[in-house]
């Protein structure tokens, strides 16, 4: 799959599937982080699309099809409100602790050119 061909699902083709408050991330639940799901019929397969919001914010797309274990790509929300381009692959995400083995208090994401960008504590410790 070519980056430059990569487009944003248009969300109008898809039907909210369910949504989660205190959403999962990568098996780690991040209180403050809401998760919608949407699905659609692609010939016999079901395609997805994930979206993220982080204490209001909307932070990030994911998309793919529901039987592949891993996204087939990704775009995260620019400071403008744009998106940055799409990329191959799911987003490199981390969830944030004030210390290790604390309560997660916020989430990060990675942008293409290689910013994290920090929604929650100020002075974050990624998970491993």
């Amino acid at each position: 799959m070519e980056t430059e061909r990569m487009t944003l699902p248009d969300l109008g083709a898809y039907r909210l599937q369910r949504s989660e408050s205190d959403a999962a991330f990568e098996g780690v639940a991040v209180p403050g982080l809401t998760a919608r799901f949407y699905h659609r019929d692609d010939n016999g397969r079901t395609a997805t699309v994930g979206r993220y919001w982080y204490g209001g914010r909307e932070l990030l797309m994911a998309w793919g099809y529901a039987d592949e274990e891993h996204c087939r790509a990704s775009a995260v929300r620019a400071a403008d409100g744009g998106w940055h381009p799409p990329t191959v692959g799911c987003p490199s995400v981390r969830v944030v602790r004030e210390r290790p083995e604390a309560a997660v208090v916020g989430f990060e994401v990675r942008t293409p050119d290689g910013r994290w960008i920090t929604e929650g504590t100020t002075s974050p410790v990624p998970a491993e």
